[in-house]
């Protein structure tokens, strides 16, 4: 079945549509309803989050869309240490698009939901003029412990960080992708649930977590920076970095501190419980790289900065990427 037109209209086509594709795959009792807005379960304390995923291509070594959008809506709840519960999902839908490659997205969806734990309760589907793009806009509710309260703003000079795995998979995964490279590289799109509950479930204090997207690592930590207006210092010998993706950024001159990932976070904790913590992530899925890249100083001038301390012993100052980076990348 090619979509086109009719199937965003809200009659018979659109029916179709959401039934044979969007309700069988999603398949639980709430999305069968068919009610304009959910009724579900609550929280005294909740997070809540909105993403769009504009992906090119949508289809990628490693990935979708479909697992894309799942996976970016997850991890910005983890980041705030709620336990994720609901997303809803905004189908808008170039005409031309094939069914078949929309229904490879959506059992990706279903399938990435069930690893993260969470439901898919909600939905809407437009379709547009075009060429046959997909994209899709979520919303995610997650609950939160009342006691809890993990922002920026708690950081402390000692503080170590952590981050959670190698650097720039996503973004060489979807540059390669484009430019035909051929490369072994594949996306580092994950739910990192496991990884903060864990963490979590072992009284782990967690002053802060980031996940690293767009802008990369560089981008984060100097957010960070700026909001508990302490310095960073980090050491360009313990960021990991695959050799695959190493020699990727060699080729087309490419920096990884600036690359986009879609599976990897910082998190900033102190440092007597530093040992346990790395040990509980590298024990738990999708964080078995994890390193300690750094730790959380004094302020040394009037603006709070991000350093590295490069291999050859000098000191460079990172800042927020500048400029455009890669459009399209999640």
């Amino acid at each position: 079945m090619i979509i086109n037109m009719a199937h965003g209209s809200g009659g018979a086509f659109t029916s179709q549509l959401i039934d044979e594709i969007f309700v069988k795959e999603f398949d639980n009792e709430t999305v069968k309803e068919l009610e304009d807005c959910a009724i579900v379960d609550g929280s005294k304390k909740i997070a809540m989050t909105t993403d769009s995923f504009v992906v090119n291509p949508i289809i990628f070594p490693g990935g979708d869309i479909g697992r894309l959008c799942i996976c970016g809506t997850v991890n910005d709840l983890l980041m705030r240490g709620a336990t994720p519960k609901y997303i809803t999902c905004g189908f808008i839908i170039e005409e031309g698009a094939d069914s078949d490659v929309l229904r490879k997205i959506v059992k990706s969806m279903a399938a990435t939901a069930k690893e993260a734990g969470v439901k898919i309760v909600a939905g809407d589907t437009k379709v547009i003029e075009g060429n046959g793009g997909i994209m899709i806009n979520t919303a995610g509710v997650g609950f939160v412990d009342t006691d809890l309260n993990i922002s920026s703003k708690n950081l402390e000079e000692g503080d170590v960080i952590i981050l959670s795995g190698n650097l720039g998979d996503h973004h060489a995964t979807i540059l390669g992708s484009r430019m035909n490279i051929t490369n072994n590289i594949k996306s580092d799109n994950a739910p990192l649930n496991e990884i903060v509950e864990n963490l979590l479930k072992e009284k782990i204090t967690i002053h802060t977590m980031r996940d690293v997207t767009r802008g990369g690592l560089s981008t984060v930590l100097t957010e960070i920076s700026r909001s508990s207006n302490l310095d960073i210092r980090l050491e360009e010998d313990k960021i990991p970095v695959s050799n695959e993706v190493r020699d990727f950024c060699g080729l087309l001159g490419l920096d990884p501190l600036y690359m986009g990932n879609e599976g990897k976070c910082v998190i900033i904790l102190p440092k007597e419980e530093k040992e346990k913590a790395l040990s509980i992530i590298r024990n738990s899925k999708y964080g078995e790289n994890a390193c300690i890249i750094g730790e959380v100083m004094a302020k040394e001038e009037d603006k709070a900065l991000v350093y590295i301390e490069t291999e050859i012993g000098g000191r460079r100052i990172l800042d927020v990427l500048q400029g455009e980076g890669l459009p399209r990348i999640c």
